[in-house]
């Protein structure tokens, strides 16, 4: 055999080599839980990627949920000391603090407790490697809350059987020390129109249906948020601005705060913080968090 022709065959196992390579998965990551408390879902790499300064406000400056924030909290606290807790489904008009409350009754519950409670993000693309994250909480010592915000799925999606599945689902069910909350503008979590056309062309139309709210029944809490009155968003504005010290004139903040949620059409927790950054930025003060 030539040394061409060797040379050439070699070549060719090399390319084939690097193709391959370029089309395995990556190996696993290795978790470093100690690396913080809340952390992102990476699946192609089966990584947790940490976050240092999570994206979240005192529980505190969450108003006009009163409630809610206390079934919320109960529900962690009990889960974070190892006691008997629910998978919690947050729903309701947007911009009313759902996720910002998830993040911050998590570090409430964080701080006054013992426990090494942790916060893993689950984007929605990526709810069909639930079983993969699953695979790997089952083996950690940690308490783990899944967060899914803004969770809904659209006709022909199937990915809500992955989800049923992880969430009590299963012949091994869900791991003792995993828990999961999801936000969602829709109780349901399934359009109007994709139910009733399950319904219109099924065979037994309430067993079709019935497959599909099944989904939100596989939360134990259903915690309600509604749009806000004036005097809730009122209060979340007079909140925001003794906890940041604006130093402006009670009557100056409520008009000047009215005014900008008469633009924005409606009033929300959302509203009012946009709102509390405007104002921020005029008065040149800075709303970072240490």
């Amino acid at each position: 055999m030539s040394e061409d022709l060797n040379l050439k065959i070699l070549q060719e196992v090399r390319r084939l080599a690097d193709a391959v390579e370029r089309l395995a998965r990556p190996a696993p990551a290795v978790n470093d839980w100690s690396a913080a408390d809340c952390f992102v879902w990476v699946p192609a790499n089966l990584k947790l990627q940490p976050v240092p300064r999570p994206n979240r406000v005192a529980l505190s400056l969450i108003r006009g949920v009163d409630h809610v924030r206390d079934i919320l909290h109960e529900n962690t606290l009990r889960f974070a000391e190892g006691f008997a807790a629910n998978n919690v489904l947050l729903w309701g008009a947007r911009g009313m603090g759902k996720s910002s409350l998830v993040k911050a009754v998590h570090a409430d519950v964080r701080a006054s407790t013992s426990h090494a409670l942790k916060l893993v993000e689950v984007h929605r693309e990526d709810i069909s490697t639930l079983p993969a994250l699953l695979e790997i909480l089952t083996s950690v010592e940690h308490r783990v809350i899944l967060f899914c915000d803004d969770l809904s799925f659209d006709h022909d999606d199937t990915a809500y059987k992955s989800l049923k599945a992880a969430l009590d689902g299963g012949i091994e069910g869900r791991p003792d020390n995993v828990l999961f909350y999801a936000t969602s503008n829709r109780r349901h979590l399934l359009p109007r129109n994709m139910m009733e056309n399950e319904q219109s062309t099924a065979i037994n139309p309430s067993e079709a249906v019935e497959e599909k709210v099944s989904l939100s029944d596989r939360f134990g809490l259903w915690l309600g948020f509604h749009k806000c009155s004036q005097d809730d968003y009122l209060t979340m504005i007079d909140g925001y601005a003794q906890y940041f010290d604006l130093g402006v004139e009670r009557e100056t903040l409520h008009y000047e705060a009215l005014q900008w949620a008469t633009t924005r059409g409606g009033r929300s927790g959302r509203v009012a913080w946009q709102y509390i950054q405007d104002l921020a930025g005029r008065l040149r003060k800075s709303l970072y968090q240490a």
